[in-house]
């Protein structure tokens, strides 16, 4: 007995001990899931204001064995396995959304108040459409579909302007004009405006490099143009899984910009494009450090309140550093209006935001050596790719985009005058799939432009 129990006791121990080896081994995965979550609870009903974020935002692989609350009292959003594995919290600042970090930001001053004014679509009647643009839009809230093929294609939002004018809106079920939508990596269109912003008003020259003082090595080479065009030749890998580098990023990095700045060269900088959310966080890391405000606040005194944004809240890092390639809320409207300043080439009530010119060397794709991406310029995509030939023949040729996860769109068609939103939840549906171009030539055909 005596013997059985000391075998008893030796497999216990080496029990626990595996247990902990194996939980410090996995916690890190763990934590970027837990993060994840904890991020997703507090800015859908937080920011968004809406109450069910495992049905607002993907999945998360976790779910099954994850806890957590919302406090609305305080302001957080806590979610860990099991009750206290891999625990994460997110924090609500007003005006800043939810930041993951250990502890609660601090912040010298509150977020710059936005106004409407200036905004030509805040408060502005829901449009009548006619006829043929009700048909498109239709369309794309997949009325032709059965129900679950509909739940599936999941669009929640089509905003059509044509001439700086509303000209058609619909929304689905428990969406409103006023509800904020996540773009996800339209963000990284956004940022492309914050730095013509910059280069308008400061002279900042996209040339720049030697912008991190930790890359003594190949990496000081590398170009502010050639991270908003993901050239730059920094090792990345953009799979959403447990663990991945942008989700390790995303929901486990205090300082974003540092975790990505801490990634060797895999390619020279400038001859290989492979798509980064960790290269348009090094760009907003980069403006930070140029900012007269403070670090989280530049966007709304750079971006949103000249346009009247007043529903945008671009979330933040521990760092302070705004997340500028995926965190950005917005009501469809207003994404609206930023497609509506791209088209007008930055100029925005007679008055230039952005250098003339901007917008065509931001949305002309430069040959590189090699590229995996088809018609990526610099924070944009555009149908028509480097070598001339079209991404798609649905769209006109001078069409460019943002593009988010999940389906989130805002086209620009400078030929016809036109700026479509779409905005959605689509995780089930393959992107060939989610009529998200057909929607555009639809609009098209429609206007008769």
């Amino acid at each position: 007995m005596r013997v059985l129990r000391r075998i008893l006791a030796v497999l216990l121990v080496l029990v626990v001990v595996g247990a902990v080896l194996g939980y410090r081994q996995y916690r890190p995965l763990l934590r970027t899931g837990t993060g994840y979550a904890a991020h997703n609870a507090c800015a859908v009903e937080l920011v968004a204001g809406r109450k069910d974020p495992g049905a607002d935002l993907p999945p998360n692989p976790l779910v099954p064995y994850l806890t957590g609350y919302v406090d609305e009292a305080g302001g957080s959003s806590t979610s860990a396995v099991a009750w206290i594995l891999a625990k994460q919290k997110a924090w609500y600042t007003p005006g800043y959304g939810c930041t993951v970090a250990s502890e609660q930001p601090q912040d010298q001053r509150r977020a710059t108040k936005v106004e409407p004014e200036g905004n030509p679509f805040e408060g502005a009647e829901v449009p009548r459409a006619d006829k043929a643009l009700s048909r498109a839009m239709a369309r794309a809230f997949g009325d032709d579909l059965t129900n679950a093929a509909k739940r599936r294609l999941g669009t929640r939002a089509v905003v059509v302007v044509q001439d700086g004018k509303l000209v058609a809106e619909r929304y689905a079920d428990g969406f409103t004009p006023g509800t904020p939508q996540l773009g996800w990596s339209m963000a990284k269109s956004a940022t492309n405006l914050l730095v013509g912003r910059y280069v308008l008003d400061r002279g900042l020259d996209l040339g720049e490099d030697h912008l991190r003082p930790e890359w003594t090595d190949g990496r000081a080479d590398i170009t502010v143009d050639q991270l908003l065009r993901m050239t730059s030749g920094l090792r990345w890998d953009e799979t959403y899984s447990l663990g991945t580098p942008i989700t390790e990023m995303l929901y486990d990095a205090p300082d974003m910009a540092k975790y990505v700045a801490s990634q060797p060269l895999a390619h020279r900088p400038g001859s290989y494009q492979q798509y980064s959310s960790g290269s348009t966080n090094l760009v907003c890391s980069w403006l930070s450090s140029l900012a007269d405000t403070p670090d989280r606040d530049f966007p709304r005194t750079e971006l949103f309140a000249p346009l009247g944004l007043s529903s945008a809240v671009w979330e933040t890092d521990a760092a302070g550093t705004p997340v500028c390639s995926s965190y950005l809320w917005a009501t469809p409207r207003d994404w609206a209006v930023l497609g509506q300043l791209a088209l007008q080439d930055g100029v925005w009530e007679g008055k230039r935001l952005l250098p003339e010119g901007w917008m065509q060397r931001s949305t002309t794709a430069e040959p590189v050596d090699r590229s995996e991406e088809k018609g990526y310029a610099a924070g944009w995509w555009v149908n028509r790719q480097a070598d001339g030939s079209l991404v798609t023949p649905l769209l006109p040729a001078d069409a460019y985009w943002m593009s988010g996860h999940d389906g989130q769109r805002v086209y620009v068609v400078p030929s016809q005058r036109l700026v479509v939103v779409r905005m959605g939840f689509s995780p089930e549906v393959d992107p060939a799939d989610l009529r998200t171009d057909e929607l555009v030539q639809d609009v098209v055909n429609a206007t008769g432009s």
